[in-house]
């Protein structure tokens, strides 16, 4: 029972904190080194990045109708035809450098203390962007993709392969690249969640491929159950964030992540082990 509620924790953070600009993939490696679940030697990264197949789901089950409209259109629909290659393109910078480099950012940056640093930096970032005049004069005014040029895209995938380093956040890099590149708040928070079904869903199939030697049959119960916690608590979060952002900023986003970072540098000046 010990051992389910652990990986039931961390599923409900990683559902919690995917789609928030907070960075998934740091509170995973924080909580995943306190709570010390009992997966297999060399299975321990593989889990943290498997459990966002259960966020993938979450957003096409969110977007489903959607999805489906935009499926039907694509034969004959210019903007449709342009937000899908405008989707490809934002893709490729990140998807590219992550197939290349993917050990290597593992063994680098993978630790509590790149988490701290990150977050901090992030914070700074994202309290910024929100005081910055002409951003916040198009904060608001509803979804509408039409405004992801081709220009802006690559602009959000270039940004976003720096969430490549945990901490840092996905969802934070594609929403700060979209409002620096001209897209109101709303459109930058729905681009990235249509942003995260080929980027977490290639991420996770990728490494379920190439880790499949470093995991055992006993680890795949866990692997499951996270994934379908972190996916029930991403549908909530994704409905949620689509609300807030409406009418708030995302200054409180940035004062939690300086504070969670801050917090996590004294744990570790402090000599704590995670």
């Amino acid at each position: 029972m010990l051992e389910l509620l652990r990986i039931l924790v961390i599923g409900l953070i990683e559902g919690v904190t995917e789609f928030l600009p907070i960075s998934s993939t740091g509170h995973l490696i924080v909580a995943v080194s306190i709570l010390q679940p009992a997966l297999s030697a060399g299975a321990r990264d593989t889990f943290e990045i498997f459990i966002q197949f259960g966020a993938v789901v979450a957003v096409v089950a969110y977007f489903w109708r959607d999805l489906v409209a935009k499926a039907r259109a694509l034969p004959h629909d210019r903007g449709t035809q342009r937000f899908v290659l405008a989707l490809a393109v934002a893709c490729v910078p990140a998807a590219a450098i992550g197939f290349v480099f993917r050990d290597a950012i593992k063994a680098t940056f993978f630790n509590p203390l790149t988490v701290a640093i990150t977050l901090i930096a992030g914070g700074v970032v994202l309290i910024a962007i929100e005081r910055v005049p002409a951003i916040r004069a198009r904060a608001s005014g509803g979804v509408d993709f039409s405004q992801v040029s081709l220009r802006r895209a690559i602009g959000i995938g270039v940004l976003q392969t720096l969430a490549l380093i945990p901490g840092v956040s996905r969802s934070a890099a594609a929403i700060v690249g979209g409002m620096a590149g001209g897209l109101n708040r709303e459109t930058a928070t729905a681009f990235s969640f249509y942003l995260a079904i080929p980027i977490l869903g290639g991420a996770t199939l990728l490494e379920l491929v190439l880790s499949l030697d470093a995991l055992a049959p006993s680890d795949m119960p866990y692997f499951l159950l996270g994934a379908l916690v972190s996916g029930i608590v991403a549908w909530v979060s994704i409905r949620w964030l689509l609300r807030y952002v409406s009418t708030h900023t995302f200054i409180p986003f940035g004062i939690y992540r300086i504070l969670a970072g801050a917090a996590l540098l004294i744990l570790i000046a402090a000599g704590w082990q995670l």
